[in-house]
């Protein structure tokens, strides 16, 4: 029996290409700026981003400390959404290693942070506050089901930022699948944030990292504080190989992904128990929710778990699948067979 793994994107395996690029990978001592193959992703990834200059880094999570002790001074304060990966999944990092603040305001359901909440959170000129220094934005928004934050909205939010003299940093762990699913360029997506990061190792299929991007000046800065939480990296031109292979090849087969989860959701809105809101499903992420006299939801998990179908719970009956490299409608197809077998 096949497992069809579905709890992340993050569960992705190399290809084939990328295991060969690995293999062969010109390597150098990238904290001696040495190494040819990081050079070369960090240029791509800032080229991609329409940004001057790029960082690898081991995680999302670190891409996007690393960009808020880059932005902030101890005691400043960050406006996030309150569903916000930085906000509900990086262990606090910003307040315990930065003693930067954060001010969450509530994310909507299509990703976004209502302007006026935003504006209403910007800290006065007064001796009793924290400074606010930056705004952060998730594209997708993972939280909200992968939501695609439209570049209209991001222009909005550019334009206060601007007004309010802060800066703008875009959590872009999925923005290629933000920008497949809009159909521009992820520099488009990026166009009005300082700083950007995105994962490598999420939907690109990458063994391992994420590129942080921005202005030169901020790479700088931002690399001297990569250096201090630990992620300077010797011969990382062993898995920043694997990083050229995704650009060069796994972006445009995300709409793959979406395909599919568009095909699994609409499958499993149909059975009996359970609810998914099909318009939320933008991209390669599912949020749905079960419900049923006879079955518990973690029996309802538990069944499917021993039919060879992992997904994620996040608790109250919801639960999240991921599509993603290696997952084929061939996948889908026996998921929803399980599904019926365990909800008929």
């Amino acid at each position: 029996m096949k497992v069809v793994d579905l709890r992340s994107d993050t569960v992705t395996m190399p290809t084939p290409a990328m295991r060969t690029a690995m293999y062969e990978a010109e390597v150098g001592d990238d904290v001696y700026g040495e190494d040819p193959t990081v050079n070369r992703l960090e240029e791509a990834s800032a080229e991609r981003l329409g940004k001057e200059a790029g960082l690898l880094t081991v995680s999302g999570t670190m891409s996007n400390l690393v960009a808020l002790l880059t932005h902030c001074s101890r005691g400043d304060e960050v406006i996030m959404g309150d569903k916000a990966h930085t906000f509900m999944s990086e262990v606090g990092g910003p307040a315990a290693l930065g003693s930067i603040t954060t001010r969450p305001v509530p994310n909507q359901a299509d990703g976004t942070l209502k302007l006026e909440d935003v504006e209403s959170a910007i800290r006065s000129a007064d001796i009793h506050h924290p400074r606010t220094r930056l705004i952060v934005i998730e594209n997708t928004q993972n939280r909200m089901g992968g939501a695609v934050v439209s570049l209209k909205y991001t222009d909005q939010l550019g334009d206060l930022a601007r007004q309010h003299s802060l800066n703008l940093h875009l959590d872009g762990a999925r923005i290629f699948n933000a920008s497949v699913a809009l159909g521009v360029p992820a520099a488009a997506v990026a166009k009005r944030a300082d700083s950007a990061c995105f994962c490598l190792s999420k939907g690109l299929a990458c063994p391992v990292g994420s590129v942080l991007c921005g202005s030169r000046e901020f790479i700088r800065e931002a690399r001297h504080y990569r250096k201090m939480v630990g992620g300077g990296m010797r011969q990382a031109g062993v898995f920043a190989a694997a990083g050229l292979v995704a650009l060069d090849r796994m972006v445009d087969r995300l709409a793959d992904d979406h395909a599919n989860a568009r095909l699994l959701a609409e499958g499993i809105a149909q059975l009996p128990g359970i609810r998914v809101d099909l318009k939320a499903v933008q991209t390669n992420i599912i949020f749905f929710h079960f419900a049923s006299p006879r079955l518990t939801a973690e029996a309802f998990q538990k069944a499917l778990n021993e039919r060879g179908i992992k997904f994620s719970g996040v608790g109250g009956g919801q639960f999240r699948m991921v599509t993603h490299y290696g997952i084929e409608a061939i996948d889908v197809d026996q998921a929803l067979r399980a599904f019926r077998e365990v909800t008929g």
